[in-house]
């Protein structure tokens, strides 16, 4: 079979979610080109050092400003801290990655290209409606301090959506739920990093309130397995965002108490709650399901929080941990 050899440009590409999604294009027969576009805000030039394909190339600069005199036949932007100490540290610059990156990657775009984009659960709030449908408006509070990611992502799926309408882009918009795994940053700040590197390190896991708030944990394995059928590998033809994540609900402190049995010694200290935490999340996967029979994030948070746990006691052991901005900030994150 003859295969037309395609263009693709991921933005955020070192990340976390970004570097797996560029695993799973490195095996694609039909791609002549890939071009990671990150500032390594957030990202890290280690998340793709093992990779040694020649079609890869990666270009190190903020997505809002990257030019190229080349069209690509897909794009997929995920360029945006994802994680609640990160984006509330720098507000403007979480809105440009999402917005202005996106207005400017529309421009990068060939005529009847696939423009792909990560948005998130965070744009439904703290909900009222659980698990959460893709038709939910969600409650999300627009001058909350949470509102530089949920609302540039809000804003960005509007941005795509209407350029749709009016010009009849082929757009996938994907809404993530909870993910976590390998390749995390040591100081994300999100809970299962966040428990893991306090337990092998302080001993101390922080819970902000009573750790009852719930959330749907999926391991990066199944929710890149999802975007890869969403995004490029099945043929659909979505009408609109597609949540993609885990729908088992577990409780913070659940997660908690069993990264602590994973760490004889360890235990648990309670904080104030964090502001605008939202009570739940849960995706209603129905559209998921009915786009790509089969898929599930089948992966149980115990087998999943195994696997993240051993690849970051690997890094804490490594003798040089390439950790940005410094321990300062590191020790900040874990106590925030």
């Amino acid at each position: 079979m003859r295969f037309m050899a395609r263009s693709v440009l991921v933005s955020g590409g070192c990340g976390f979610i970004g570097s797996h999604i560029v695993d799973r294009l490195l095996l694609r027969g039909d791609l002549a080109e890939l071009v990671v576009v990150d500032n390594l805000w957030t990202g890290s030039r280690s998340n793709l050092a093992h990779v040694k394909d020649a079609r890869l190339r990666v270009e190190v600069q903020d997505v809002e400003n990257f030019t190229s005199a080349h069209r690509f036949d897909e794009i997929i932007h995920l360029a945006s801290p994802a994680s609640p100490p990160w984006y509330m540290r720098d507000p403007a610059r979480t809105i440009r990655a999402n917005v202005v990156g996106a207005l400017n990657l529309l421009g990068l775009l060939k005529p009847g290209g696939r423009f792909s984009f990560a948005s998130t659960s965070e744009v439904y709030g703290d909900p009222a409606v659980s698990p959460q449908p893709e038709s939910y408006r969600g409650a999300v509070d627009c001058t909350g301090p949470r509102s530089s990611y949920d609302e540039s992502k809000r804003c960005t799926e509007a941005l795509l959506f209407e350029t749709r309408r009016v010009s009849g882009l082929d757009v996938r918009v994907a809404r993530l739920f909870n993910t976590y795994g390998p390749r995390m940053r040591i100081d994300d700040g999100r809970a299962v990093s966040n428990f893991i590197v306090q337990a092998l390190t302080t001993g101390a896991l922080t819970v902000h309130g009573d750790g009852s708030q719930s959330r749907s944990w999926g391991y990066v394995d199944d929710v890149i397995e999802g975007l890869e059928r969403f995004f490029w590998r099945d043929r659909i033809s979505p009408a609109g965002p597609v949540n993609i994540g885990n729908d088992i609900e577990v409780p913070v402190i659940e997660i908690a108490n069993y990264v602590r049995s994973l760490v004889p010694g360890s235990r648990i200290e309670y904080r104030e709650p964090a502001p605008h935490d939202p009570s739940n999340r849960c995706p209603d996967l129905t559209m998921a399901r009915q786009l790509m029979p089969g898929w599930r994030a089948g992966t149980t948070y115990q087998d999943g929080i195994r696997r993240t746990f051993e690849w970051f006691r690997e890094q804490l052991a490594a003798p040089s941990v390439a950790v940005e901005p410094g321990p300062r900030e590191i020790s900040r994150a874990l106590a925030g």
